[in-house]
């Protein structure tokens, strides 16, 4: 699935919504559409970075209890092991993609 043409996801206040666009052997990238007030928990993966983009709105992205606000353009490296995860402060629905690779245990 090519980026421009991500799926339509609408989720509701508090909501998380994601879908896979792309899983092989060492990647996997996933869209994540954030409603006002949602979040994805803290949390690392110690064999894979993972690189966030924002694609639309703003998410404040905490990485090892430091957060920042992040808006669309945006690229946030997490690297192996490092505790991250993204939450929406904002009345609009943020969307961004989290690609992980490699996989865990390759």
């Amino acid at each position: 699935m090519a980026l421009d043409r991500l799926p339509a996801l609408d989720p509701a206040d508090g909501e998380v919504l994601d879908e896979e666009l792309a899983v092989t052997d060492d990647v996997l990238v996933k869209v994540f559409a954030l409603g006002p007030g949602a979040r994805i928990d803290p949390h690392e993966h110690a064999d894979a970075a993972n690189v966030f983009h924002v694609l639309a709105g703003t998410v404040t992205v905490r990485q090892d209890g430091e957060t920042e606000r992040v808006s669309a353009p945006g690229v946030v490296f997490n690297d192996r092991g490092q505790s991250h995860g993204a939450r929406n402060d904002t009345d609009a629905v943020a969307t961004l993609t989290a690609s992980l690779c490699p996989l865990p245990g390759q």
